[in-house]
């Protein structure tokens, strides 16, 4: 352990670089208001001093809209016909919630989206009956490629008077597509055995389960029914407390996000390449530190609702998301972000293809594997799997100084030269390498290939040539 006063003064330079990092980023919104305001149409509202609202993140916008209109009340609806089944039919509580998400379903995305819905799952139970998890992983991909197809596309779009409730399906049938494959490859390995559990009927259960329904967390089938056949049960009283204190928590982060894009325009900056290369350095790294922070409180939101109607219904939520100020690893971000997601892929893609149990050969094709289903299932495109491979080069990088070191030989000559608290120094420097890298791959993820790019050549190669060029000039 480092000494109290090391730890203490680590800490409040930790906080001095973020909180001068975001003044700089503050300073540079206002600079650049009134140009950012002619381009993105900043918001004007009265929530903040007046402050105008950074609109241009697509995925807070699309939830915010949704959720206050409509998503909100059917969750509540929700949590109002699971205590009624639990006080009056708790035998038939996953039917009830399984009817109300197939009413929620065709309430918001009509009878069209209700139906291609029902064809996924269909699709899916049928080839699920050969019990071949190489046919389900087939048919699950072949239907996710079903949402990129131009035609079928157009179609879905001509079914809405909005571009928004197109969307919606699109999202909703790309979180439905990870919960059809864990039933279907849960099928597949138990099916036989515990036929009880793996009808079609609790497979409508498992996909209609509204508080996951249109953006996760994800929640496996295994875990889903584990916990139906077991929910924790608590009193009135305390369930009322879980109620209140979760929603002061939500309405916290809600506000917190909220302040983010009124003080600092991070998303309008990022989308105009010609001010993102013009701030100054600290600038540059207050923007990439605000736009990685606004992406975890997003989630916190996001997640967290669902999260406190799961908790409601007596069952255990995936963990919220950790803090990324807090991650110095590839693995412990895949492992403390979206938690739900890391166990659907360790599960059912790492695992069978042989994981960290097996050879190097088998450990790289096993994770460059997962991260390529990854890619493909947030949508394909070009930066995706730029940062796909990147994750997948950190990882295996991780892994790779990880076993040196649990080298006996390496160890012995470690405790022979090094105290603990050197260690721990040297390990902290090891990892700020693997931290800044794995900011730049999350840019890369929330801003595209064009971001990454400008901070690649800014920070790396721009600070080098300006260090040549002050090393030349000195005497």
């Amino acid at each position: 352990m480092l000494p109290l006063w090391e730890m203490f003064l680590y800490l409040l330079l930790s906080l001095g670089f973020h909180f001068y990092s975001f003044y700089e980023v503050y300073k540079v919104s206002r600079e650049y208001e009134e140009e950012l305001e002619r381009e993105f149409e900043l918001e004007k509202d009265t929530l903040f001093w007046g402050l105008k609202k950074d609109p241009t993140d697509f995925e807070w916008s699309f939830w915010m809209e949704w959720g206050k209109e409509r998503i909100i009340w059917l969750l509540l609806g929700h949590l109002m016909v699971s205590q009624m089944s639990r006080l009056f039919m708790e035998k038939y509580k996953p039917w009830c919630l399984m009817a109300y998400g197939m009413v929620a379903c065709w309430f918001l995305l009509g009878i069209n989206g209700l139906a291609v819905i029902l064809l996924h799952i269909a699709i899916s139970f049928s080839v699920a009956q050969f019990q071949r998890a190489v046919l389900t992983w087939l048919c699950s991909l072949l239907l996710l490629s079903t949402l990129r197809i131009p035609a079928v596309e157009e179609a879905k779009r001509g079914w809405y008077d909005t571009e928004n409730e197109y969307y919606l399906l699109l999202f909703t049938l790309t979180v439905r597509c990870l919960y059809y494959t864990s039933f279907s490859l849960e099928y597949c390995w138990h099916g036989s055995t515990q036929k009880r559990y793996h009808s079609f009927f609790w497979m409508l259960a498992y996909l209609f389960y509204y508080p996951v329904f249109h953006n996760g967390p994800i929640l496996t089938f295994n875990e889903f029914t584990k916990q139906m056949k077991r929910q924790e049960s608590c009193s009135l009283k305390i369930n009322l407390c879980i109620l209140l204190l979760g929603i002061v928590r939500i309405f916290f982060w809600w506000w917190l996000a909220e302040l983010m894009i009124h003080l600092m325009y991070i998303h309008a900056i990022y989308s105009s390449s010609s001010h993102l290369e013009v701030v100054s350095y600290w600038s540059l790294g207050g923007l990439a530190l605000a736009q990685v922070l606004f992406f975890y409180v997003k989630y916190l939101v996001l997640f967290g609702i669902p999260a406190l109607i799961i908790q409601m219904d007596g069952l255990k939520p995936p963990a919220l998301p950790r803090c990324v100020s807090t991650m110095h690893s590839f693995t412990g971000m895949w492992r403390s972000f979206d938690v739900g997601l890391h166990h659907f892929l360790i599960r059912y893609i790492y695992i069978p293809m042989g994981g960290s149990h097996g050879s190097v050969f088998g450990m790289l094709f096993s994770t460059a594997i997962t991260f390529s289903f990854v890619s493909y299932w947030h949508g394909g495109h070009n930066y995706l799997w730029f940062w796909a491979a990147l994750n997948w080069l950190g990882v295996i990088a991780e892994n790779g100084v990880k076993r040196l070191l649990s080298v006996s030989l390496v160890q012995d000559l470690i405790d022979h030269f090094f105290s603990p608290r050197i260690c721990r120094r040297l390990h902290a420097a090891l990892a700020a390498v693997s931290t800044s890298m794995l900011i730049l791959s999350n840019l890369v993820f929330l801003g595209g290939n064009q971001v990454g790019k400008i901070y690649w050549n800014r920070i790396f190669l721009e600070a080098q040539i300006q260090h040549e060029h002050l090393q030349f000039r000195l005497p």
